[in-house]
This record gives C-alpha cells, sequence and structure tokens, in this order.
C-alpha cells in the first residue's frame, strides 16, 4: 500500500498547453500589447484566427511598410511598443524600410512575420525569403524561432531588448509549423541576457567632471536630441538649462523635448538649423550633448566643428560616444538618470559666472536679431525679399508657380492650432524643414519625423498610429506633394478607421528638396525632380472618403486651414506654393557649420 502523506507534495503545478499562434497572443496580452498593424497572409494566418476574439484591436493597414511606419508613430507618441504582423515574402520585405527607419531614429518597433514551415526554410518555397539575413545588418536584434517551446521566451526578450537601453527594431521570424505546433505556455518574469546589458546609471567621478566643467564655461550650449524625449527627461533639461541659464539646441528627432517658445531655446541646428542655433555651436566653449549623436547633418565638416568647445556627452548607446566626436566627459547612462545626478550635485544655488553668461546670452540674442527667420516668415537677411523665395537672377519677383510662400502656410497652421496642442507628423523635403524651423514644439511627443533614414512617405501612416495612441489629440501631417503620393494608400486606412487627421498638402510641383540643390548647385539642371501634373488632391481625398479643400492664393490659406480644421472626419487641404522657395538657412555639403547659406560666415 502507498504510503499517505500530503497530497499535493511532489506533483508539478498543471502547465496550459497552447499553440504557438496563442502563445503569441497571450504574450501580446502579458506586454500590454492594445493594437496591431499589419497585413495578412498564409503564414499567419493561425495567429489572425485567434487575433479576432483576443480584444487587441487589429488595424489593416494597405501596405506593410505604412504599417511599420503607423508602429513606430504609436511608439513615438506612447512610448510604448509598436507592434507589427505581416505575412512571409513580400510581405516581410514590405518592412524593411520601416525597421531601417526606426533603428536609426531609436524607436521601439517589432514586427512579427511569418515564415515557411521549417523543413521548407532554404528550399525556395513560395514566399520564403530569408528575412532574418534581410534585416539583420538594420535592426538591433532578430530572431528565428526554431522550436515553439522557445516562442515565448523569444517574444519576452523582444520586448525587452526593443525598449532598454538605445530602443530599436527587431524582428521575430515566426514559421508557420512553429505556429501550429503546441507547448506549455509559460511566460519568463525577469530577463537578464549576458551578452547584452544596459548601463543606465551615470558614473559619480563623469558627473562631478561634468558639472565642473559646467560651472566653469562662459559660453555653453545644451545639444539634445531624441534621447531626452525616449527617457522622459525633458524636465530635468529644463531645469538644468534654467539653473545655469544655458541655451538650448534641439536636433530635428529632439524638437520638443525642450519648450520651443522658451527665451533659452535658440533652435534646431545643423544643415538647415537656425542662423543662432549654428553660430552658438561654433562659438561656445562647451557643448553638453544629451541623448544626441553629432550626426553629421549636425555637425558638417567635422574638422571644423565647434574649435574651442569641450564635449560633455551623455548617451545610453555606448557605441554612440566618440563615434564621431571625441568627448572629454562621457556619460554613459539613460539620460533623465544622468540629468538628475547633475542637478543633485550643482545644488539649488550653483556658482557659476553670471556675467559671463549674460554676455554669451545677449550675444546670441545678437544672432537671432540678424539671423534668418522668424516665426512669422520673414527674411531679415538682403537675398530676394521675402520668406526666402530665390530666383535665378537674385531678384524680387513674382513666383511663376504660385504666389502663395510655404513657409507662410507652416506659420499661419502654427498661429491656429499652437493652443490646440497637435502633434505634427510630416513627410521628408523641405515642408520638413520649414515645420521645423516655423513650429514651435512645447511639449514632447508633439513632433515625428523621420530623422536618420528621411523616409519619403512616413508622415500619412506615422499619423494614424499617433490618432489611435491619442484618440482625442488634433494629428496633422505635413506633406509635400512628391512624398505623400508614396503611402497615399492609407488614406482608404483612415476613412475605415474613422481617424479624423487633418492632411496639409504643400504643392510645388517638384521634389523641393533635390531641386533646391539642383538650382544652387548644379545649374539650374532640375533632372527628374519636375513632377508635372499632380493628381487632383481635393478629389483624390473625395474618392478615398475624405474631404478635400484648396488654397491657390494667399488670401485663401487661412480660411482653407479654418474651414479644414472644423471639418469632421479625415481632411486634405492642399496649397499650391511657389516652387523658387528654397530651406534657408541652408550648410552646403563639405563646409563650415557657419558657412550658412545666404548668409557669410562673420565673427
Amino acid at each position: 500500500m502507498r504510503a499517505s502523506g500530503n497530497p499535493g507534495r511532489g506533483k508539478k503545478r498543471k502547465m496550459t498547453q497552447m499553440t504557438g499562434a496563442q502563445i503569441v497572443i497571450e504574450c501580446w496580452k502579458k506586454e500590454g500589447v492594445e493594437v496591431v498593424f499589419g497585413y495578412p497572409g498564409a503564414t499567419t494566418i493561425d495567429i489572425h484566427h485567434y487575433l479576432m476574439v483576443s480584444g487587441i484591436r487589429f488595424v489593416l493597414t494597405r501596405h506593410e511598410q505604412a504599417a511599420v511606419h503607423a508602429a513606430e508613430g504609436y511608439a513615438r507618441v506612447t512610448g510604448r511598443p509598436g507592434v507589427v504582423l505581416v505575412t512571409s515574402g513580400p510581405g516581410a520585405t514590405n518592412t524593411v524600410t520601416g525597421l531601417a527607419g526606426a533603428q536609426m531614429d531609436s524607436i521601439p518597433v517589432i514586427v512579427f512575420s511569418g515564415q515557411v514551415a521549417r523543413m521548407m526554410i532554404g528550399n525556395d518555397a513560395f514566399q520564403e525569403v530569408d528575412i532574418v539575413g534581410v534585416t539583420r545588418p538594420i535592426t538591433k536584434h532578430n530572431y528565428l524561432v526554431r522550436d515553439t517551446d522557445s516562442l515565448a521566451r523569444i517574444i519576452r526578450e523582444a520586448f525587452y531588448v526593443a525598449t532598454t537601453g538605445r530602443p530599436g527594431s527587431i524582428l521575430v521570424d515566426l514559421p508557420k509549423d512553429i505556429q501550429n505546433g503546441t507547448a506549455d505556455f509559460k511566460y519568463p518574469g525577469r530577463i537578464k541576457l549576458r551578452a547584452y546589458q544596459p548601463h543606465l546609471e551615470p558614473h559619480p567621478k563623469q558627473v562631478a567632471k561634468a558639472v565642473e566643467m559646467m560651472l566653469n564655461a562662459k559660453n555653453p550650449v545644451l545639444y539634445t536630441g531624441g534621447g531626452v524625449i525616449m527617457s522622459g527627461a525633458s524636465d530635468a533639461l529644463l531645469e538644468l538649462a534654467e539653473r545655469l541659464e544655458i541655451p538650448v539646441t534641439n536636433t530635428l528627432m529632439g524638437l520638443g523635448g525642450f519648450p520651443g517658445t522658451h527665451p533659452l531655446f535658440i533652435g534646431m541646428p545643423g544643415m538647415h538649423g537656425l542662423y543662432q542655433a549654428n553660430r552658438a555651436m561654433q562659438a561656445s566653449d562647451l557643448i553638453i550633448a544629451v541623448g544626441a549623436r553629432f550626426d553629421d547633418r549636425v555637425t558638417s565638416r567635422i574638422d571644423s566643428f565647434a574649435p574651442k568647445a569641450k564635449i560633455i556627452q551623455i548617451d545610453v548607446d555606448p557605441t554612440s560616444i566618440h563615434k564621431r566626436v571625441t568627448a572629454d566627459v562621457p556619460l554613459v547612462a539613460d539620460a533623465r538618470q544622468a540629468l538628475a545626478s547633475i542637478l543633485e550635485l550643482l545644488g539649488e544655488y550653483p556658482q557659476y559666472d553670471k556675467e559671463a553668461r549674460r554676455q554669451w546670452l545677449e550675444r546670441i540674442d545678437q544672432w537671432r536679431a540678424e539671423g534668418a527667420i522668424d516665426i512669422y516668415g520673414k527674411c531679415k537677411a538682403d537675398v530676394c525679399a521675402e520668406l526666402h523665395c530665390v530666383h535665378k537672377e537674385g531678384v524680387s519677383e513674382p513666383c511663376s508657380a504660385s504666389p502663395i510662400k510655404p513657409q507662410a502656410v507652416i506659420a499661419e497652421l502654427y498661429q491656429k492650432t499652437k493652443n490646440l496642442d497637435p502633434i505634427i507628423t510630416t513627410e521628408v523635403g523641405q515642408h520638413q524643414m520649414w515645420s521645423a524651423q516655423y513650429y514651435l514644439y512645447d511639449k514632447p511627443r508633439r513632433f515625428i519625423s523621420s530623422g536618420g533614414l528621411g523616409v519619403m512617405g512616413f508622415g500619412l501612416p506615422a499619423a494614424m498610429g499617433a490618432q489611435i495612441a491619442r484618440p482625442d489629440a488634433l494629428v496633422i501631417d505635413i506633406a509635400g506633394d512628391g512624398s505623400i503620393l508614396m503611402n497615399i494608400q492609407e488614406l482608404v486606412t483612415i476613412v475605415e478607421e474613422k481617424l479624423p487627421i487633418k492632411v496639409i498638402i504643400l504643392n510645388n510641383g517638384c521634389l523641393g528638396m533635390v531641386r533646391q540643390s539642383q538650382q544652387l548647385f548644379y545649374d539650374n539642371r532640375y533632372a527628374a525632380t519636375m513632377l508635372g501634373k499632380s493628381p487632383d488632391f481635393v478629389k483624390l481625398a473625395e474618392a478615398f472618403g475624405a474631404k478635400g479643400f484648396r488654397a491657390t492664393r494667399p488670401e485663401e490659406v487661412g480660411p482653407v486651414i479654418e474651414e479644414g480644421l472644423a471639418a469632421e472626419g479625415p481632411v486634405v487641404m492642399e496649397f499650391i506654393v511657389c516652387q523658387e522657395a528654397l530651406v534657408y538657412p541652408m550648410v552646403p555639403a563639405g563646409v563650415d557649420l557657419g558657412d550658412m547659406l545666404p548668409y557669410t560666415n562673420q565673427d
């Protein structure tokens, strides 16, 4: 006879058997996923079978690239990872641009791609692509799931890697038979990877060195990027700037990380940065880089960049330290934690040279006054009159395409929406730079644009993700007539999902940014940049089920914006604008950051 005892002793807790497809859904639920973007196919049909009744929202985009951009827009607004589900073959390859863009801009996006069954991999099966091999160089990490038992662990790792350290894009490739297979479901708790251990806390000795340099600097500049926004360091940045009276620049990715209307804000630096920002960077004796990577669009010629400046660089990614500019004080740490440590050591009443700082800020104000543009779009440089409209002979004359200046549209949009706390997305081109120059962003996660990769067609699907993340917000996509056509099919998705997105199209009949270089540096030879006849965007909007409005004269700009904003549902507003308008300031390739067109490099 079996001896009596505790009936529960020695028994294993009963595990829940699930198919791989069910495990994927359950893992998403554990990670708090509320929405998935994508497009179905034969190799993901099992996941869709369960997803339909899971309570997780699925947004059916009309192209897989758009799904990844939408997921990025969602992630940029929420700070949570964007999730994408696509099929194998072309479904997976269509995500490549989005994955690369998210990785370059440090945005947590996870793409789950279907794959042919394991036994078919390597046999050129229908819609088989080695998507893990394709995306290895352009993602933070990727996985090919080889057995159903490891599926939950891999998904847990994917979310952990995507969202920690320097965030980035992840691909998880799911063979068909993995989805059909079964396994005991157990979701891992804490993840610890031996080869991946992000360093978040700053070294105390480096913090002390940084504080000493800040207190001794005469002409410091805070150069801040997207890392400030991703880490939630905006409040700490504001406190540091005000405590030491340090002027602040934001990179394109960092716009909104410091209030754009603050007196200490001096604008975006770089190739199309504001005059005072570039002049301040070049004349500074200390650059405090926070979550910014000194990319080539900011530094221009690296050998002449900020020649008198010492560099403090705060970045959670150790590979970004010393990558292009040698840092005198490197701080490998999370931006928020690093700034908190600096503020604590500074104390409430730091001792610095207030007279030197007063003179420095007055000098910057002089540059601001002589410098280029204000929010109303007035050009104070002695070149071609109004709103940076430049012509072949260098004289002011009516524009050949339209009397509407594109900068004036952005300035008018700002005046009419600045109190509505909107989210602005952009495509890529001249309109992107004007949106960075003429619209002031006072809060983080309000400006969403493709920075590192510069993806045309980004803004419209990114607006979808932003609107889904914040359904009560006013979401505006600012586009050009070239870039909008690259993902315009997503107007169907926008209408279907009932997303009240407002689209501003600056129609100049050309690929403006490339045309600008051709005008300035290639003898006005406009090779492959003139678009000819555009579609009727008003009728096109109506065909998709949206509303359309158009302005062709300056006096129509304000009323069209007002009418478009007031209209219910998705709206397209087209503005026929001056073709000859250029983005100024401009630092030509290969010259000193201070050599801005149309300005000269003067002391």
